[in-house]
């Protein structure tokens, strides 16, 4: 490339995006094209209509700046401050896993299942729990999309609250989700009881992650991510009170790692209460949400 070519927004991409592969990241194009989108202020689609446009100092030096933290290992995530997710825009912070893609296919199942509570036409109120919000895309999602659903968001992390709470404002569905910290169910009435409860609770293994990306161990939660020894410590706990926080006919979704869908699906099966239906998979054809629905009224009812 000349190197007397003034620096316009097609060659500040192009550049970038080779830089960043030669730093090891996974898609270095759309890393490039977010971060400078971030440094513009655009949307990264106008970016595709300014190619031929100059980028001045001040651009070039914010950019520059961002794609040396990313070349570093920080996420894109956190650098712009936000992610896509299901069509929509969520806040995160490293108080919060960044949502991943794998993730959507557990509201859809969500959503899917809302359908059974709709019958001649009527619909009633859906109670959803979603357990280890997170930045609250779960429960955002599950509130945004079905208008007659209130949803409890639980998180041990009084961080990871405060950042749910900025999305749930953000989406305008605050009013319908109720904010809760707490380990599991330990905090909420006993009388308490759901529809449905969805989860994407830790299920690496120790073990796993030590071989984790950097960047993950380094810049995201690891009581979100950590699973324990065989990846279930946290999971087992959830299988275990779901039966006694399920409605009669109600779900419990949980997306689950493959390497340990076995292991999952068995702790399900072993439940007197729970029936365990199909796993569903990603994209990849590979295990990734755990299905369980309560049969009869579990011991304490």
């Amino acid at each position: 490339m000349n190197s007397d070519a003034p620096w316009t927004i097609g060659r500040l991409l192009e550049w970038t995006t080779d830089f960043l592969r030669e730093k090891g990241a996974d898609s270095p194009r759309l890393d490039a094209e977010v971060l400078l989108a971030h440094a513009r202020g655009c949307q990264r689609i106008d970016l595709y209509t300014a190619f031929a446009e100059e980028a001045d100092e001040p651009l070039r030096q914010t950019f520059r700046a961002l794609v040396g933290r990313r070349a570093a290992g920080e996420p894109v995530a956190h650098l712009v401050g936000h992610r896509e997710f299901f069509s929509l825009e969520f806040r995160v912070t490293p108080d919060v896993l960044i949502p991943r893609p794998e993730t959507e296919l557990l509201v859809v199942r969500a959503l899917d299942l809302a359908k059974q509570y709709s019958a001649d036409g009527e619909t009633r109120e859906i109670h959803v729990a979603d357990v280890g919000t997170g930045s609250g895309v779960l429960a955002i999602c599950c509130a945004k999309l079905l208008p007659d659903t209130f949803v409890t968001a639980i998180d041990i992390s009084p961080a990871a609250l405060e950042i749910a709470r900025h999305n749930a404002l953000s989406h305008e569905v605050s009013d319908r989700i109720e904010l809760v910290q707490s380990d599991l169910f330990e905090n909420l009435p006993a009388e308490k009881r759901f529809d449905l409860i969805v989860s994407n609770p830790p299920y690496v293994t120790s073990a796993e992650m030590e071989l984790l990306d950097g960047d993950v161990r380094r810049h995201e939660p690891r009581v979100a991510l950590d699973g324990g020894l065989q990846g279930t410590d946290v999971i087992e706990r959830l299988i275990q009170q779901a039966n006694q926080r399920l409605r009669p006919g109600g779900w419990l979704l949980m997306e689950i790692s493959p390497m340990i869908a076995e292991r999952v699906e068995q702790l399900a099966s072993d439940d007197s209460y729970l029936q365990l239906h199909d796993t569903l998979t990603d994209l990849s054809g590979l295990a990734r949400v755990l299905q369980a629905q309560l049969q009869t009224a579990s011991p304490s009812d």
